[in-house]
């Protein structure tokens, strides 16, 4: 994923544009993310990571975000940079 197709689904998720489990819970806190060169291998770990137990993913975050701030509230959206 682009980092433009971040930005812009952050924004939908946000908006509460797509129906789903972040428009159900009101859960909008982009708090992990990972950034590949390659669609190929960001396609696998996404695979991976949805194989992932729940509580193994929550280590992973606390790991990279220990207070699980939203890391999205430092893009610049007025320019659509992130």
């Amino acid at each position: 994923m682009s980092r433009n197709d971040l930005y812009r689904r952050v924004i939908e998720h946000k908006s509460k544009e797509i129906p789903g489990l972040t428009k159900k819970y009101n859960c909008d806190k982009l708090v992990f993310y990972e950034e590949y060169s390659n669609i190929e291998e960001a396609i696998a770990r996404e695979k991976q990571l949805k194989s992932w137990e729940r509580e193994w993913k929550n280590i992973s975050v606390e790991k990279i975000n220990p207070t699980q701030e939203d890391l999205s509230l430092k893009w610049d959206y007025k320019d659509g940079n992130c």
